[in-house]
């Protein structure tokens, strides 16, 4: 193709939405007032827009997980202003959510790429599950309304409970609460300690879980 046939086949498209995908890799936000966004995700942007960083619920500009070793976490940025606002993350897939009034995911913190300001989020530790770190399970809670984009690596499967999941490859759940699950003959099998040896069980009929296929070695382990 030639160079006007190039700029028209990669321009930005026209839509109506305030959350909307350029490709599934590549979110555009319509913005006219402000969103929280994972920092380091802005690629570009157009108009008038502020960026300053955001005090997470554990004070400080924490972000949304803390690491067990570093007590770091991923850092998150309120973008303010009008124009368009660009964001990616290391080429995983993004995921558009529309939350309703009181309705609630949990998320990996890593995997949460921006939210509409009408969210509410907080970090929870389920402290009932044993094995992935000392203080438990870490996830970020966002409650709607409001439209959510998460990330993931590769295509999601999403399924119903009752289920059982490697940790470092859960993305999200909804309605539903994970307990644990350790099954030593995985790591029997190999004659050594196993990722696959402590995993998350769903059970009940309600809700429904995000898995990908990737597992992501972080906050969860």
């Amino acid at each position: 193709m030639n160079v006007n046939e190039f700029v028209d086949a990669n321009e930005p498209r026209e839509g109506g939405e305030t959350f909307q995908l350029e490709s599934d890799k590549l979110l555009d936000i319509d913005l006219d007032g402000s969103v929280i966004a994972k920092a380091g995700s802005m690629i570009a942007y157009s108009g008038e827009v502020s960026f300053k960083g955001k005090s997470s619920a554990e004070g400080g500009i924490k972000g949304f997980l803390k690491e067990k070793a570093t007590s770091e976490g991923t850092p998150v940025m309120e973008a303010t202003g009008t124009g368009h606002l660009y964001l990616a993350d290391q080429e995983k897939k993004i995921q558009l959510l529309e939350l309703e009034d009181g309705e609630e995911i949990s998320v990996n913190g890593d995997d949460v790429l921006a939210f509409e300001s009408s969210v509410n989020y907080e970090i929870r530790t389920i402290k009932s599950i044993a094995g992935f770190s000392a203080g438990g399970l870490t996830n970020v809670s966002l409650v709607g309304p409001g439209c959510v984009a998460i990330t993931t690596h590769g295509s999601p499967l999403v399924l119903r409970p009752p289920v059982r999941t490697d940790p470092s490859a859960t993305v999200a759940w909804s309605s539903t609460t994970p307990g644990s699950h350790v099954d030593r003959t995985l790591s029997n099998m190999i004659g050594q300690s196993s990722d696959e040896t402590y995993q998350l069980e769903f059970t009940g009929s309600e809700g429904f879980v995000v898995v990908q296929p990737y597992e992501e070695h972080g906050p969860q382990q």
